[in-house]
């Protein structure tokens, strides 16, 4: 599932290639055709992320809600791209064509319904708007393991299993700590990384958590096989200590972790 920063690197990649001019809009898979007609030849106001969710305000017209889930793809294609696959919505620009296949959420709300869903996410480190407080709050009142605790979208907004798996490791926290036993300057450590590390994310449209000092490379040029820490790397020796990195199962998901450098 695509974590935060690739919402937020989507919502500006549509604002800079589907503005100013109306889109037209319509639904080659059938499904969303009722919809789509809503939406063909107005003009995008602004596309904006809140953790996984992205929400597109049109003139006159509905919000779109989109999120991508397990299997969805909001692909950039050239303004003549043939019609491959399944889907659900395509928008079209002077400059641009926009296909979206496979969501688990495509639909027109309005602003009473956006608000009730981002009334239950936590702050998402990538908004202005986001309280670093009302996280350090939440977290200190969950006894979940805090692996588990960094993936509760009601606690922080766009996390997934990569970034949290990495973010305990570069805390240096052994991830079934309970959430609620760090300390408030651990919290805030935990959120200025996330702040940094989603804000990288969007700047380079991957996710690269190691020092590029220890590779000899910028980050923008890190091997696909040396830009993480410990996520998919059990068996493997630890970048920083040669200990092995372990694979464990913590809230039904995998979690991955070095035990010298996190104990």
């Amino acid at each position: 599932m695509p974590e935060g920063h690739t919402i937020h690197r989507l919502a500006k990649d549509l604002n800079k290639t589907i503005r100013p001019t109306p889109v037209i809009a319509t639904s080659p898979q059938g499904r969303f055709e009722t919809e789509a007609a809503q939406l063909d030849g107005s003009v995008l106001n602004a596309a904006e992320a809140w953790g996984k969710h992205l929400f597109m305000d049109f003139e006159g017209a509905p919000l779109l809600h989109i999120h991508l889930g397990l299997i969805g793809k909001f692909r950039k294609k050239t303004v003549d791209a043939e019609e491959t696959g399944a889907i659900r919505l395509r928008l079209t620009s002077e400059s641009a064509t926009w296909d979206l296949t496979g969501p688990m959420i495509c639909a027109l709300i309005d602003d009473d319904d956006a608000a009730k869903v981002t009334d239950k996410l936590g702050p998402d480190p990538l908004r202005k708007d986001a309280d670093p407080e009302q996280f350090t709050a939440r977290m200190k009142r969950k006894k979940l393991p805090l692996s588990a605790a960094l993936l509760d979208q009601s606690v922080i907004a766009g996390i997934g299993n990569v970034y949290r798996s990495e973010f305990c490791y570069l805390a240096g926290i052994d991830p079934n700590t309970p959430a609620n036993q760090l300390s408030t300057d651990q919290l805030h450590e935990l959120w200025e990384m996330a702040t940094s590390q989603l804000k990288l994310g969007v700047r380079l449209n991957r996710i690269v958590t190691r020092n590029p000092d220890e590779v000899g490379v910028t980050a923008a040029k890190m091997p696909n096989d040396e830009r993480l820490y410990v996520y998919k790397r059990e068996g493997q020796p630890c970048h920083r200590c040669n200990d092995e990195i372990r694979l464990a199962e913590i809230a039904k998901r995998k979690a991955w972790y070095c035990p010298t450098c996190q104990s």
